[in-house]
C-alpha cells in the first residue's frame, strides 16, 4: 500500500464534537506517519467519539439452523432432550447448555428468546425471512436489516463500507443484500477475517490512479449516452465507494496483526474467532453493520457432537465479544443478535440428528440497550410448542428496530412505485427495554 500526505484541518460540529474523519486525518495521520502512536491506540481512545453519531449492530449468523436443545433451550431430563446438560449462568434459575460455559457466565448482559416462531422450514426461503422481516416473494427483493441499517445510520464520514458480512456460504449471499434499496447498500463480503482483504491496494501512485478512474468515467459516458444509463450508474457507486474505501488509513481496521495477541488470544484462534474480533474492530472504526457467518449447523445427523463442536467454536468468541465491547465503552450503542434461521425438531431422526424446526427457537440479543440477565417466552417441557410469549418474526425486527433507534413504519419505494414498511407489523418486545 502506498502512503501520501495532504493538507488536513479538524473541524467542531455543532455539539462540539471533532468530526471524525477530520479527527483521523489530522491527528491519526499525523501521529502515524511520525511513528508516535498506533492505530489500534488512537481509535481505542477515541471510541466514544467514532461511535457518538449512531448505532451499530453485529449479527452472529449461524447458518444452517442452531439446536435450541443444545444450545439456549435444553431440556435436560426429556427424551427430547437427549443427553445434553443443562448448566447454571450468571443468573440464578437461567439455564443454558453445557456446550457453552462461556456465553453463561455473560447472562447479565444478554437476553435469551426462546419463543420465536416462523413458517419457513426451508433453508433459502428462511434466510431470506430472518435477514430482511419477509417472506420471499418473486416480485420485490427486500433489503436485509443491514442494508436498512447502512441506510438509516450510516456515517457519511466513515470511509469503510457501511454493511461489511465475513464468512458464510456464498450460496446464501443473495438472501441479505440491499434489495431494491440498490446495489450501494449490498454488503461488502469477506471470504474471512484476518487481514487487508485482497486487492485493497492501489497498485500506481493517487494522482495516476485518479487519471484512470477519469478515463473510466469518460468510458462510461459514452455507453450511458448508448442506453445504460442505469447500469453505468450502479457501477459508479460501487466505483465511488470502492475507491473511497481503498484510499482510506481506516482499512487498518481489517488487519488483525494490530491488535495485541493477548486480545487475539482472548478471542480464539478460529476464523470465526477472527470474524468477531474483526467485528468489533470495523464497529469502532465506523462501520454500521456487521453479519458474521458460522455455517454448518444443518445437524440432520450426528447433532450431539456437531453442535458440541460448533458451540465450541462461538462459545469463546462471543463471550469476549460482549465483554470486549464492554470494555471499550461500546455495548450500550452496538446491538449483538445471535441466530440462525430456524431451530431443530424435538424428535431425535433414526441418523441421531434433528431436522428443520421454524415453529419454535432461540435467539440470543445483548447491547444496544437491550436489559440482559432475563429469559423472554417459553416452550413446553419437550420443547414441541411456544408454551408462553410467541414471537413472530415481525415482532423480532421491530424489537431490532427499537434497539437501533431505527423507525419500523418508514417507508421505503421499490423501483415500481410501491412503498413498503421496513417492518410490517409486529410490536417489540418491550420487556428487553427500560
Amino acid at each position: 500500500m502506498f502512503s501520501f500526505h495532504r493538507q488536513t484541518r479538524v473541524t467542531v460540529n455543532r455539539q462540539g464534537v471533532v468530526r471524525r474523519r477530520d479527527f483521523l486525518k489530522g491527528v491519526s495521520l499525523g501521529a502515524l506517519a511520525a511513528g508516535t502512536a498506533n492505530w489500534t491506540d488512537l481509535v481505542a481512545a477515541n471510541a466514544p467519539v467514532l461511535r457518538s453519531r449512531g448505532r451499530a449492530c453485529i449479527l452472529l449468523w449461524m447458518q444452517g439452523g442452531p439446536s435450541q436443545f443444545e444450545t439456549l433451550d435444553p431440556k435436560s431430563g426429556h427424551a427430547n432432550g437427549g443427553a445434553t446438560e443443562a448448566i447454571e449462568t450468571a443468573v440464578p434459575g437461567i439455564r443454558i447448555a453445557a456446550n457453552l460455559p462461556n456465553v453463561a457466565k455473560t447472562m447479565k448482559q444478554a437476553a435469551i428468546l426462546r419463543s420465536l416462531t416462523s413458517k419457513e422450514g426451508n433453508h433459502q426461503r428462511a434466510t431470506f425471512l430472518m435477514h430482511t422481516g419477509y417472506a420471499p416473494t418473486a416480485s420485490v427483493k427486500h433489503p436485509a436489516l443491514g442494508a436498512i441499517a447502512a441506510q438509516e445510520l450510516g456515517q457519511a464520514e466513515c470511509e469503510l463500507p457501511a454493511f461489511v458480512r465475513i464468512g458464510g456460504d456464498i450460496r446464501q449471499r443473495n438472501s441479505g443484500n440491499g434489495g431494491f434499496l440498490g446495489v450501494e447498500y449490498d454488503p461488502f463480503s469477506l471470504n474471512q477475517a484476518g487481514k487487508i482483504p485482497d486487492n485493497t491496494a492501489p497498485t500506481t501512485d493517487v494522482a495516476r490512479y485518479e487519471r484512470r478512474l477519469d478515463l473510466l468515467g469518460k468510458l462510461e459516458r459514452d455507453y450511458a449516452a448508448s442506453g445504460g444509463a442505469q447500469r453505468v450508474a450502479d457501477h459508479r457507486k460501487l466505483y465511488d465507494k470502492t475507491s473511497r474505501m481503498i484510499l482510506s488509513k481506516d482499512m487498518r481496521a481489517f488487519d488483525l496483526e494490530q491488535e495485541p495477541a493477548a486480545v487475539r488470544d482472548a478471542y480464539g484462534a478460529t476464523p470465526f474467532a477472527s470474524g468477531c474480533l474483526l467485528a468489533r474492530r470495523l464497529v469502532q472504526a465506523g462501520v454500521t453493520f456487521v453479519e458474521v457467518q458460522l455455517n454448518g449447523w444443518d445437524t440432520h445427523d450426528n447433532n450431539f457432537d456437531r453442535v458440541k463442536d460448533l458451540s465450541g467454536q462461538v462459545d469463546q468468541p462471543v463471550a469476549n465479544l460482549l465483554a470486549d465491547l464492554e470494555a471499550h465503552g461500546m455495548l450500550d450503542s452496538t446491538l449483538v443478535v445471535w441466530m440462525g434461521e430456524f431451530g431443530r425438531t424435538p424428535k431425535i431422526n433414526p441418523r441421531n440428528g434433528r431436522d428443520h424446526y421454524p415453529r419454535a427457537f432461540s435467539a440470543l440479543l445483548a447491547g444496544g440497550g437491550v436489559r440482559g440477565g432475563q429469559v423472554i417466552g417459553s416452550t413446553t417441557d419437550g420443547g414441541d410448542e411456544v408454551a408462553d410469549r410467541p414471537i413472530a418474526v415481525n415482532d423480532f425486527f421491530q424489537t431490532l428496530c427499537r434497539s437501533l433507534e431505527i423507525d419500523p413504519t418508514k417507508e421505503n419505494m421499490t423501483p415500481i412505485g410501491r412503498p413498503i414498511k421496513i417492518v410490517d407489523g409486529g410490536q417489540p418486545i418491550s420487556e428487553l427495554f427500560g
